[in-house]
């Protein structure tokens, strides 16, 4: 028996959550959001892999998470943004139905933000700890 899917069934029942969408894609506020205006693209039919997004699909992508951040800078006016695929089990997915957080960042939700999606190994986050220290990068350091 198949697993239902919780980005399919979520099309047919009424949504609250959903602000934004077009031909192929719609956008939600997530469940658990982690941040203020924290959402989701995510594709109309059932695919699992951005990779599998025709060019098509991956310009209707790029349109609608454009809308979602037009959308959630008005409402949230945040001062940066993280987006992320969970692709793969082994990168976390837990909903085998693709989908794109848009995660609005804003100064001071965590201490030291450095290194952003980095963080998901958290031991290989730091990957420049000291610039000054690394020969032919001192002028990139603060």
């Amino acid at each position: 028996m198949t697993k239902p899917c919780f980005f399919c069934d979520i099309q047919t029942q009424d949504d609250t959550m959903r602000f934004a969408e077009n031909e192929y894609f719609f956008a939600r506020y997530d469940d658990f959001a982690i941040s203020k205006g924290h959402c989701e693209i995510i594709p109309k039919k059932h695919i699992v892999s951005f990779f599998d997004l025709n060019q098509e699909e991956r310009e209707a992508f790029y349109a609608l998470i454009s809308e979602a951040k037009t959308i959630i800078d008005a409402a949230h006016n945040p001062d940066g943004y993280n987006i992320g695929i969970n692709e793969g089990e082994a990168a976390g997915r837990t909903q085998h139905h693709l989908h794109i957080h848009l995660i609005p960042r804003y100064i001071g939700d965590v201490e030291n933000p450095r290194g952003g999606v980095r963080h998901i190994i958290p031991k290989n986050a730091d990957y420049i700890p000291d610039l000054k220290e690394m020969k032919g990068r001192e002028q990139y350091a603060e």
